[in-house]
């Protein structure tokens, strides 16, 4: 009974909760249909306002198009605030350019005070209304301006115009108002711009002329004209003025307007009378001094990245470039600015590709995320940054060092000189005609006399400029070459800046470079700084001359100088090896030690191809035989190091029997030694003497490396398939290794040929026609390694092209293969120095980039560059020797 009345109870409880459920749901629709109503009808209503207020708009416009200008400011006013309370960036884009139209008409109509939109601002009851009005028109006028493009034709007339209401409200002084009586307003109306300025700098207003100026001028041709150009550099630079120059919106200024690929050359070439205005407000001198302080600067490098600090480099030496006095002045400044933004750059440069690395033009393999949009403006600035080794900045640069006079134990013997083009650019067909003349003065050789203190201003103030152009070497990987060659383009700057090494310290800089290699401070850095920027562009200047110019002009450097030269740098380098600094030498001494390496093998090369060095200039008197084998019995790095960069420095006789030493040693280490307790393992072959190389080639070049080092016996068999009499006793196959290479190199084999003249061998360009002809090069390749191995003699008087090719010389970037060039063909070589020394137009004698052989009886025409006989030899292109001579050699 009680269960019954329990479950009657529980059903009744559960449809009273299902019916206050279902209550509660109804009420939750009938709110929520409401509410969406409520949304719907609001939704409507907005957009029957919005179409009544923008048809109000048209019609506003519509009506009367010819006398718009003669509507009353308050009119307009009025208008302008329906729109902007419904305003879209994309529907009402065409309404917002006819109120702009319509604004800045208002404001060059003559007498009338009422239509003057400005005149706004003098209404108490609608000043602030005002001021807010034209901050958000303004506004939506910088945000159209980030999404067009100048280069196309519609848009361009769209950025004229929001440019013009930018400069039209930014600035009093096209304000019609304040004429005559209105002047007093001036201050006032001063204070307004400054106010809406203001807020546009606080929106972002620099971010929006560096977007549009990026788009209208990174680009091979800028797409914007003279007066948008004008216009957004004077609007760039009214916040800066205004405020007096403060260090935030220098910074601004900095990073998003001087960070504009080459803006400096748009500038001199589309408004220059902008250019006046810099330098009117002595902004160069601003920036420098700014950027001087290494927080600044640090900051300016981070915001910007490398790309684009690389922008505000070729900007910044642009200015330079244009500044003589301001340069003059702030020397110190600007080349420690400098130094700053390439040591920022250069920690991000990379001496290979990986998956963390990009392709930058200038750069090279850059760590960080490169701007490919900035690839097409890298020509311009390009030539921007050439102007920091052109000859105009290197001689305010290095004017400590190029006024000096030579010293009082010289004779001077002044010659006629051509007199120096003031421009920064080096055109090529007067490059060349330059470095070629004759120095100006015959020099005795330089002692390092001694005298200058190091600490000194002036020895400080070259020193950071020599910092300068080595870390730009060093950061400007692309472009190398250029820099090089115009740091080398006075012929006077090399002697004197060695005529000032030689002076730097008590006794001379020779010792005190010496000295700096222990001592790791940044004075010494500094110093080493100047030693390798001397090396490095002394080293590309006497790759560029030939003989003639090294030996009988002595073009820069006399005979005698080169000497001490290389005296000191082969001291240098051995000191370096010797003392263990190179075993663990990692980035500046690394660098170092290549650049006066390279430099001390530039000028032995030289002096083995021709000498100018007393006998035995180049080895090492300390320097004992017997130390240096100890060394290299325990294995020590320095004796196998000095083996490997500066073997010059011993004997030849020593070097020989250092190498039979050696090869000693790996024979009884191979076990090819016979011993009382074992016998060498013997590798014999049967020769036919008709077919000696044939059957010499069949049966060596399968024979491992260890098999080719041990013993080969030869048994020879006679035109009869006779074997004959006789045992081999390494004097057969002397014999046999004697003939093989007597037979290869001859001339009528086709393997090898013969240079005109002297009768040097390198390989023939038409060794293909043998079907094998590359294992038969690796075949004469181990005979010869044997004959060396074995200590055979053999007479193969090798071309000193081939020789350089076969040691990697070609590989190295100073390699000159006109130097070479007499080596292959001595008439061609005088042909092309000829053309060098010319001087009159070289295009009169009709020569194209090319030259004709007769191979196997046909002419075969041979392109020295791309599309080379197509292509006429002009003064301008007569000098590009060295892709020539390279393209020679690899034909």
């Amino acid at each position: 009974m009680f269960s019954a009345s329990q479950s009657s109870k529980a059903q009744f409880l559960d449809k009273a909760r299902q019916a206050r459920e279902e209550r509660r749901e109804l009420k939750e629709r009938e709110r929520a249909a409401v509410q969406v109503q409520a949304l719907i009808r609001r939704f409507l209503c907005r957009c029957r306002l919005q179409r009544e207020i923008r048809r109000e708009v048209e019609d506003f416009f519509g009506t009367n198009e010819s006398g718009s200008s003669k509507r009353s400011a308050l009119s307009v006013f009025r208008i302008a605030r329906k729109l902007l309370f419904v305003f879209n960036h994309k529907e009402d884009k065409e309404r917002f350019e006819k109120l702009c139209r319509c604004i800045l008409n208002s404001m060059d109509v003559e007498n009338e005070p009422k239509v003057w939109y400005v005149s706004l601002a003098l209404s108490k009851d609608l000043t602030l209304l005002w001021i807010k009005q034209i901050k958000d028109i303004l506004w939506f006028c910088c945000e159209f301006l980030k999404q067009l493009k100048p280069d196309i034709l519609q848009d361009s007339r769209l950025v004229n115009l929001h440019l013009t209401m930018l400069v039209t409200f930014t600035d009093t002084s096209t304000w019609k108002i304040l004429r005559g009586k209105g002047e007093t307003l001036r201050p006032a109306m001063n204070h307004i711009c400054a106010n809406i300025m203001g807020h546009l700098n606080q929106k972002g207003f620099y971010s929006v002329l560096q977007i549009l100026l990026t788009n209208g001028l990174a680009r091979s041709r800028p797409s914007l004209s003279k007066g948008s150009l004008t216009a957004i550099f004077s609007l760039a630079l009214r916040p800066v003025v205004a405020a007096q120059f403060s260090d935030n919106l220098l910074r601004s200024f900095l990073i998003h307007i001087m960070s504009v690929p080459a803006i400096m050359t748009h500038l001199a070439t589309l408004t220059p009378e902008r250019l006046a205005v810099i330098e009117s407000h002595d902004l160069f001198r601003k920036f420098i001094l700014f950027l001087s302080r290494e927080a600044q600067c640090r900051d300016v490098c981070v915001c910007l990245e490398g790309s684009h600090t690389l922008c505000l480099l070729g900007n910044l030496v642009y200015l330079g470039s244009l500044n003589d006095k301001v340069l003059e002045e702030e020397t110190a400044h600007f080349v420690g600015v400098l130094i700053h933004m390439l040591s920022y750059c250069q920690k991000y440069v990379s001496q290979k590709k990986s998956n963390l690395t990009h392709w930058h033009p200038v750069l090279g393999w850059f760590s960080q995320t490169v701007d490919y949009g900035l690839n097409e403006s890298m020509p311009l600035l390009t030539k921007q940054l050439q102007h920091l080794w052109g000859v105009h900045m290197i001689r305010i640069l290095f004017s400590d060092v190029l006024s000096k006079k030579l010293l009082e134990n010289q004779e001077i013997a002044q010659l006629p000189t051509q007199p120096v083009s003031p421009q920064n650019s080096l055109p090529m067909k007067n490059l060349f005609k330059r470095a070629f003349q004759k120095s100006a003065s015959v020099r005795n050789i330089l002692k390092p006399v001694g005298g200058k203190r190091v600490d000194s201003a002036e020895v400080q103030k070259v020193c950071s400029i020599c910092v300068l152009y080595q870390t730009t070497l060093t950061t400007l990987t692309q472009i190398r070459l250029q820099i090089l060659t115009g740091l080398t383009y006075l012929d006077d700057l090399l002697p004197k800046l060695w005529a000032f090494i030689c002076e730097l310290g008590p006794q001379g800089g020779l010792k005190l470079f010496l000295e700096c290699l222990n001592n790791d401070t940044e004075e010494s850095k500094r110093l080493l700084a100047m030693l390798m920027l001397f090396c490095d562009c002394s080293r590309h200047l006497i790759t560029i001359l030939d003989d003639i110019e090294v030996y009988e002009e002595q073009i820069s450097f006399k005979l005698e100088e080169l000497v001490t030269i290389s005296s000191f740098l082969n001291s240098f380098v051995f000191k370096m090896i010797w003392d263990g600094i190179v075993e663990n030498a990692r980035g500046e001494t690394l660098e170092l030690f290549h650049s006066v390496h390279g430099w001390l093998m530039v000028l032995y090369e030289r002096d083995c191809r021709r000498r100018f060095a007393p006998e035995d200039h180049w080895l090492r008197k300390d320097l004992k035989p017997s130390v240096l084998f100890q060394e290299l019995d325990k294995d020590k790095k320095r004796a196998q190091l000095l083996l490997q960069y500066i073997p010059h420095v011993i004997p030849h006789k020593n070097r020989v029997l250092l190498f039979r030493n050696m090869v000693t040693k790996e024979k009884e280490k191979l076990g090819l030694v016979e011993t009382s307790s074992a016998s060498p393992h013997v590798t014999h072959i049967t020769i036919r003497r008709s077919r000696m190389l044939e059957d010499g080639y069949e049966q060596l070049r399968q024979l491992s490396q260890n098999a080719m080092k041990g013993v080969i016996r030869v048994k020879f068999v006679n035109d009869l398939g006779v074997d004959e009499a006789g045992i081999d006793q390494d004097g057969v196959f002397k014999e046999f290794l004697e003939e093989i290479i007597k037979k290869v190199f001859d001339p009528a084999l086709n393997l090898f040929k013969t240079t005109s003249g002297d009768e040097r061998l390198y390989p023939s360009p038409t060794s293909y026609i043998h079907e094998n002809y590359l294992q038969l090069f690796e075949f004469v390749g181990k005979m010869l390694g044997k004959a060396v191995y074995e200590g055979i003699v053999v007479d193969v008087p090798f071309a000193s092209f081939f020789l350089s090719q076969l040691l990697g010389h070609h590989h190295s970037v100073f390699y000159s293969s006109v130097d070479e060039l007499p080596s292959l063909d001595s008439e061609f070589y005088k042909n092309l120095t000829s053309i060098k020394r010319y001087d009159g137009d070289i295009s009169d004698l009709g020569l194209t980039l090319s030259y004709d052989e007769d191979v196997m009886g046909q002419l075969v025409c041979h392109e020295l560059v791309p599309g080379g006989k197509t292509i006429p030899v002009t003064n301008e292109n007569k000098c590009s020797k060295t892709p020539w001579s390279r393209q020679i050699f690899s034909e």
